[in-house]
């Protein structure tokens, strides 16, 4: 297997609190892995680490098969970086600041002249980039900052909570920006407290609290972790007794709640042909399904199990 990431043993010390605990941690190439936590979890501070922004207290990381070393500014060139809520000088326009980069970046003018064009494009503030960065609102300067990550062509894109403190709005612009990122090949690793982004974008997700690893995986797999009662909720036009009765004798049904037409059945198996049998009872006995629907567990569900048990511990 190829990785983008991996650490091993990875530990922060700050006197007497461990940020960062044993991480062990593989990000593969080619995918948008999520990096979840509570705050305070040690998300950060890893970040920090893997870019060679601090020293680690013990453990190593691996990026892009080289090891980090806080002193190898080369092993960031091929990285790209953007630092939770990132903070650009009002007085410089976009265009101007993109500029900047890309000297520090060592880029060429023409180098430059070709690539800021495109990235203002892609992060949709074409038109605006000769506007003063003072002027623009949160979701933009989110913009400015993942355009400056891509600035270098970067094989790996690590994004800080790249949707904090955006409106709704701002915050789907942003998750469709890091789906269009990833279709170029490249590895994106970003670490989120928002469930549902990163259950929307990421194929594979990582899940801390502090500072140590509780799960990580597919987000289909970790969001299958823990499968509590398969509730199916039913509408049904012709709600009797004899539909009810049909229901509670099937096997795997160990309890059933109903209220007008409003019927809901709690079942012990979670294959797919349960919600098929339970629909042909009801039409058995009668019943006419107005809708239907199956709870399952999400990665939410799973989060909140997990950094529960973790909490009491």
């Amino acid at each position: 297997m190829d990785y983008a990431i991996e650490t091993d043993s990875l530990t922060k010390n700050y006197g007497g609190l461990i940020a960062v605990n044993n991480l062990n941690l593989k990000v593969q190439k080619n995918s948008i892995h999520g990096f979840l936590g509570p705050n305070g979890a040690g998300k950060t501070t890893t970040l920090k680490m893997l870019m060679g922004l601090l020293k680690p207290s013990k453990g190593s990381a691996k990026v892009l098969g080289r090891e980090v070393h806080v002193d190898d500014a080369n092993s960031r060139l091929k990285i790209g970086y953007m630092p939770e809520l990132p903070k650009f000088p009002k007085h410089l326009k976009c265009i101007e600041l993109l500029d900047i980069y890309g000297k520090m970046y060592n880029m060429t003018k023409q180098q430059r002249a070709e690539q800021i064009p495109k990235l203002i494009n892609l992060v949709g503030l074409k038109g605006r980039e000769k506007d003063y960065i003072g002027k623009y609102s949160k979701g933009m300067q989110q913009r400015i900052g993942i355009a400056q990550a891509l600035l270098n062509n970067p094989e790996l894109v690590i994004l800080d909570e790249p949707s904090i403190g955006l409106d709704p709005v701002g915050m789907v612009e942003v998750r469709e920006l890091i789906k269009e990122i990833a279709k170029d090949g490249r590895t994106v690793f970003l670490s989120s407290h928002l469930l549902f982004e990163v259950e929307q974008i990421c194929d594979h997700v990582t899940i801390i609290n502090k500072g140590s690893v509780l799960a990580s995986d597919t987000v289909q797999t970790v969001s299958s972790m823990f499968i509590g009662p398969a509730l199916i909720h039913l509408e049904i036009a012709n709600l009797t007794n004899d539909v009810i009765f049909a229901v509670e004798k099937l096997p795997f049904v160990k309890k059933i709640y109903h209220e007008g037409i409003k019927l809901t059945v709690q079942v012990t198996s979670h294959d797919a042909d349960v919600k098929v049998k339970v629909s042909k009872e009801i039409t058995n006995a009668g019943g006419v399904i107005v809708g239907m629907s199956q709870k399952t567990s999400t990665l939410e569900d799973v989060f909140i199990q997990l950094i529960g048990g973790a909490r009491t511990q």
